[in-house]
């Protein structure tokens, strides 16, 4: 049997339905698992996520959330700016989370530094938010794998002919017509961040990528399940929800 590879939806501080997810998961020491990233910030345990991670032999990626907290980390200057965005955004959370350690270790910031924007596995292309349609890939930067939204979206053809992507990053029922927990499918993407920190889901997404199986666990009902892709996705409607969703940049303050 073939090695598995699973990747996770945004896990925003919710250190118990990630660890239920992945016994459930049960992963062998030859299966990838692949975070997305926003591990931090809204839910209660955010420095208990990063450490697991950071220790583990997973793979994560670099979202929106670690950069507003590298951002406002007095290291890289006293910027005001920076440090109310990230308190806007969940970051009040995550420090109550450290408050055991007293202060934020400086290996969990070395490592949230060294995270990479993107991988590629070939047949598959895992980014946190999504690429800009209308750049070539070398001058896309970390707004737009970190921060976009609509223009990724409203994406007209995949931007990959022969990969898949799969975001996280939007939580999936603030597309129209998407229930809570379900996935989202757009042109040659798919989204997983179902909300798992959000009262009207709580479902936190794991994705098995070679037999489109996914698994879910509910943090607010301790639920899970297992079922195929198609039993939960939903296919993007036109563009009523565009009004809402904008390209944000990291100076902007972010809704997820």
């Amino acid at each position: 049997m073939s090695n598995r590879r699973i990747v996770i939806g945004d896990i925003h501080g919710h250190f118990d339905g990630m660890m239920a997810l992945l016994e459930k998961l049960s992963p062998g020491a030859e299966d990838e698992i692949y975070f997305l990233g926003d591990l931090i910030d809204r839910g209660p345990k955010s420095a208990q996520v990063v450490e697991f991670v950071k220790n583990s032999p997973y793979h994560c990626l670099m979202g929106n959330h670690e950069q507003l907290m590298l951002s406002a980390m007095p290291e890289v200057g006293n910027n005001q700016q920076a440090w109310q965005a990230w308190l806007y955004s969940g970051g009040q959370a995550t420090i109550v989370s450290y408050q055991d350690a007293e202060i934020i270790p400086r290996d969990h910031l070395r490592w949230m530094r060294s995270l990479p924007l993107f991988l590629d596995l070939g047949d598959t292309w895992l980014v946190h938010a999504g690429v800009h349609p209308k750049l070539p890939l070398q001058e896309q930067t970390a707004a737009e794998f970190c921060w976009i939204r609509r223009e990724f979206h409203s994406i007209p053809k995949p931007y990959f002919p022969k990969k898949q992507m799969i975001v996280g990053h939007t939580i999936t029922f603030t597309f129209d017509g998407v229930e809570p927990g379900n996935i989202v499918r757009g042109q040659g993407w798919l989204g997983i961040d179902t909300g798992v920190y959000h009262a009207k889901s709580g479902w936190l997404t794991a994705l098995e990528l070679d037999t489109n199986t996914v698994y879910q666990f509910n943090a607010l009902h301790s639920k899970f399940r297992m079922l195929p892709l198609e039993e939960l996705v939903t296919p993007l409607k036109p563009p009523s929800f565009f009004a809402r969703l904008r390209y944000s940049r990291p100076e902007a303050q972010s809704e997820n």
